[in-house]
């Protein structure tokens, strides 16, 4: 799995209110779970949005699983920051 700093972590609680230990389980829960599953991923981007209170729109919703599902997703996460 990755190994991110705490400054790391900070960051993300600080944008989205989700503490380090719900994100360590959502991320262990990814790496089980099929991502290219269209099903599989809508279910997961609801549960973020439910995670952060962000209602995410099913426009935002289609673009998300094309990306993922097109390897479009960018390998640096620091850039979503």
């Amino acid at each position: 799995m990755f190994n991110f700093s705490d400054s790391f972590f900070n960051k993300i609680e600080k944008k989205t209110n989700v503490n380090k230990q719900t994100i360590l389980d959502l991320a262990s829960k990814l790496q089980q779970s099929d991502l290219k599953n269209e099903a599989t991923l809508r279910e997961i981007i609801q549960e973020l949005g439910t995670m952060t209170g962000k209602e995410v729109s099913k426009e935002k919703e289609d673009k998300i699983v094309s990306a993922v599902v097109n390897d479009q997703v960018p390998k640096d996460l620091n850039k979503f920051l």
